[in-house]
């Protein structure tokens, strides 16, 4: 069976019709495994206009949560601090086979249950921009109610964005520093790599290739048995922003533990 027919008879409702919204919904319908019924509310009318214009057979629902939130799967697209009453309006209109995904940190599965009074059939997601493209790493927990099968409908549900790993409550906001903001990290160099190779004559096509290759890379070698962190460091002879590092890593210290330390339940 293909994701397509897998999705067919089923709905999904955006409580948020903001970036990450967008990012999800483009995964979905680039994999083609967009659900028959898609339903997103916010208050901002301008929003759901951009996403109708993307997809027009979308239901946009201005200001009604409800309406979002009575679908088979409801993925809270909201920041935390708008969950309490995103999710009091939303309650009334679950259904006993709804699946809510919450998207946001440090909003645990308890503490998102008791405000959805008590239900908790509720599986938290940390999605990162590439599920845009089908390639996110997008690792999810799930509440100890949610059966075997309901785990592989969220599990259907998300290939369209990638990698989604069951992973363990306790490390979703670790996971958000890494993955989530991830690529924040690394973009603007890659753009600036990108364009200096152009600048120093290579095509878009052989710097874009470049680029892959040399992530993909980085990564299988920090992770081949045998290599310490100083010899892979020493495979490259020639340095030039070797005197950077210092204050670079710096910034990623003090920065992402003062984020941890926000976003840690």
């Amino acid at each position: 069976m293909n994701i397509r027919q897998v999705m067919t008879n089923q709905s999904i409702g955006f409580v948020g019709g903001g970036r990450i919204t967008r990012i999800l919904l483009e995964g979905l319908g680039r994999y083609g495994s967009l659900p028959d019924r898609v339903v997103v509310s916010d208050t901002n009318q301008e929003a759901l206009e951009r996403l109708k214009e993307r997809w027009p057979l979308i239901e946009a629902a201005p200001g009604n949560n409800a309406l979002a939130g009575a679908q088979r799967f409801v993925v809270l697209a909201v920041p935390e601090a708008a969950i309490a009453e995103v999710a009091a309006q939303v309650r009334p209109a679950l259904r006993p086979e709804s699946i809510v995904i919450s998207l946001a940190p440090k909003i645990t599965i308890a503490k998102l249950a008791a405000a959805l009074g008590g239900f908790a059939r509720i599986a938290r997601m940390m999605p990162n921009a590439p599920a845009m493209v089908n390639t996110g790493f997008n690792p999810v927990a799930f509440s100890p109610v949610l059966t075997d099968a309901d785990k592989r409908a969220t599990a259907e549900l998300g290939v369209a964005w990638g990698c989604c790993p069951q992973v363990v409550e306790e490390k979703l906001e670790a996971f958000a520093i890494l993955t989530s903001m991830g690529p924040a990290y690394f973009w603007f160099q890659m753009y600036e790599l990108r364009r200096l190779a152009l600048a120093f004559g290579l095509t878009n096509a052989e710097a874009q290739l470049g680029l892959e290759r040399l992530f993909i890379g980085l990564c299988r070698t920090m992770a081949e048995p045998g290599l310490s962190q100083e010899e892979v460091q020493g495979l490259v002879g020639a340095q030039p922003l070797k005197d950077l590092e210092p204050s670079l890593v710096e910034a990623y210290r003090t920065r992402l533990e003062a984020v941890m330390r926000q976003i840690k339940p």
